[in-house]
């Protein structure tokens, strides 16, 4: 199996088994994450996950270019980093246990957390290929200043885990035998809080991004409305003012 499905409680815990390449990703392995993400998303036992690869060289290289080149590069739909960037709806932690060069840096920055290695580096050197990292490279803009934004990618040179925590797109730098562990307890705070209530403010907070103020606004309503209505809402004013855990509802199958 190119990719392992484990879970730690409540926590979908996936990796990507290609040390041998380092963790670069072909077609199989990709349609193998994709589905291991979209069963995660439909399980309502599933409240996060944490998307990480196996040994401590690479978190992923990116696309297999001997691959592509043998069978031709998998389509948009098989990626799944298009899942991650479009609405996926439970919180993703990234365990970033090496490298992460070219589509893997972007499949990094695809997940809503990232907890790395501190010896791990970082890398969009697709320009240095005579391409364009559009798979979300892109859109570094979005977490960065354009300036900074623009000297990893036109320069293609690697970022250190420690200066990429400085610059926000790491949330936490550990020592290597610790970021899977690390991942999972973060993981697992998140899904102690209500699942409807998570995967509410996600949207809101991803949608803050592209909707103007007027809309944002819209959907503030809208979201808390269908939480007021919601079973969370009650339980877990009662959880505060009894002192306990609250109990939350399953979600509905995603």
């Amino acid at each position: 199996m190119t990719v392992r499905d484990e879970r730690a409680g409540a926590v979908r815990v996936l990796t990507i088994d290609r040390p041998h390449v380092r963790n670069a990703l072909d077609a199989d392995t990709m349609v193998r994450l994709r589905d291991a993400l979209l069963a995660a998303a439909r399980d309502g036992g599933v409240r996060a996950v944490v998307l990480t690869a196996e040994g401590d060289k690479a978190f992923s290289a990116g696309l297999d270019l001997k691959a592509a080149a043998e069978h031709g590069i998998p389509g948009p739909a098989t990626r799944p980093v298009n899942l991650l960037r479009d609405g996926y709806p439970k919180p993703v932690v990234a365990a970033i246990n090496g490298a992460a060069i070219g589509g893997g840096f972007e499949l990094a920055l695809a997940c809503d957390l990232r907890v790395s290695a501190d010896h791990a580096v970082f890398a969009l050197p697709e320009a240095s290929r005579g391409i364009a990292a559009t798979e979300g490279g892109t859109d570094l803009p979005v977490q960065l200043p354009l300036a900074v934004a623009m000297e990893i990618a036109l320069t293609c040179d690697p970022l250190s885990a420690p200066r990429a925590a400085e610059l926000g797109l790491v949330n936490r730098v550990v020592p290597a035998g610790q970021v899977k562990s690390a991942a999972i307890a973060l993981a697992a705070r998140i899904a102690e809080h209500s699942p409807a209530a998570i995967a509410a403010t996600k949207r809101l907070l991803l949608g803050a991004l592209t909707l103007t103020a007027e809309r944002r606004r819209e959907t503030n309503l809208a979201e808390t409305a269908t939480l007021l209505a919601g079973p969370d809402a009650a339980e877990g004013a009662r959880a505060f003012t009894e002192k306990r855990r609250a109990r939350w509802a399953d979600p509905a199958p995603g």
